[in-house]
């Protein structure tokens, strides 16, 4: 029998290399999306991809059930978030509960519906979570504060699992192409009024260049399958390290935090 395996966020970048990746391997990859035209591609292509919005409760309810209606599920990978830019003054309230629904709570929802299951099955439990779980940067603070919650949630659950066989594992990319730049930009439109800003001029001359004119590949920057090499080793391996390091300014970031001051870590991040 075929292992299966769950991956979230598989419209583009690293979820949707990850389920192709996976599906090269053998894996049976049952994969979820937003948009109906995004499943429609994934099924074209022979993948088994489903409707999912973390941020509704009743929808990660139906995927469970759909999920586990079809037998064993052997695997998670937690990929599905999105970025939301902006100075941190100038992120209204709702903003913040809007990313937090889809990027920690309803992954939490997700994870902890299948873990009795994966209790059953021997499961492992791959989140994907950012360089920016490790150190935060200017313009990020929302994204930012999602991952910083994501780790620490993960590490007190990896904690808990001890010796009863499910595998809890973190990874760490860095710069990976990917769309979540030009994702951003409708909810950067909903709800930061930056012409009002204080901070205005610092938005022209940072931000919305960054957001909207072209720009080319950082130095440091790694296609999706470098974080799907990754994925496949924590799947597989037998026994799992609790991180995998994807860049390398995520290998400086692990190290910056443990070994640097904080004010030459605040330089290193404004650097970044």
């Amino acid at each position: 029998m075929r292992k299966s395996v769950l991956i979230t966020g598989a419209s583009s970048g690293i979820g949707l290399d990850a389920a192709r990746r996976m599906t090269a391997e053998g894996w049976h990859v049952i994969a979820t999306c937003r948009r109906p035209q995004d499943i429609e591609a994934r099924r074209a292509e022979g993948i088994d991809c489903h409707h999912l919005e973390l941020s509704d409760p009743d929808s990660v309810t139906q995927l469970v059930e759909t999920v586990l209606s079809r037998g064993p599920l052997h695997g998670l990978v937690n990929n599905a978030a999105f970025a939301l830019p902006g100075a941190v003054e100038d992120i209204p309230r709702g903003a913040l509960r809007e990313i937090f629904e889809t990027n920690l709570f309803g992954t939490h929802d997700l994870t902890t519906q299948l873990i009795p299951h994966f209790r059953k099955t021997g499961g492992r439990i791959v989140t994907i979570s950012s360089v920016l779980g490790l150190v935060g940067i200017p313009w990020r603070g929302p994204y930012v504060a999602t991952k910083f919650a994501l780790e620490g949630l993960t590490d007190v659950l990896r904690l808990e699992m001890r010796g009863t066989g499910v595998k809890v594992i973190l990874i760490e990319p860095g710069p990976i192409t990917s769309r979540i730049r030009i994702n951003a930009i409708p909810h950067f439109e909903k709800w930061v009024n930056w012409q009002a800003s204080p901070r205005a001029e610092d938005y022209r001359a940072t931000l919305l260049r960054r957001l909207y004119e072209p720009s080319g590949k950082d130095r440091f920057e790694l296609p999706p399958s470098a974080v799907s090499d990754r994925i496949l080793q924590a799947l597989t391996a037998t026994s799992p390290p609790p991180r995998y390091y994807v860049t390398t300014p995520t290998r400086l970031s692990a190290i910056g935090r443990r070994l640097l001051p904080t004010r030459a870590l605040d330089w290193f991040a404004r650097r970044s």
